[in-house]
């Protein structure tokens, strides 16, 4: 889980982030940290569409290579 620290600093910074869920990449959330509380984070699609998931999920900036799903 991401501290409240580097959930801020991606959402001051506006770094494109990618939310891992699975094993299957079409599946990852892309989008940008709008906001969080202690079990969800809201993330803003490209489409502008807002998805709320949990913060149990792995995040990662979107320019690092996609890390592999430990289901």
């Amino acid at each position: 889980m991401m501290t409240e620290e580097q959930l801020d600093k991606l959402r001051v910074d506006g770094t494109l982030i990618r939310v891992v869920r699975d094993a299957l990449e079409m599946n990852d959330i892309i989008g940008f940290v709008v906001a969080w509380d202690d079990e969800s984070v809201l993330v803003r699609r490209r489409n502008r569409r807002v998805v709320k998931l949990s913060r149990e999920y792995k995040i990662v900036p979107k320019s690092e290579p996609r890390p592999e799903f430990e289901g």
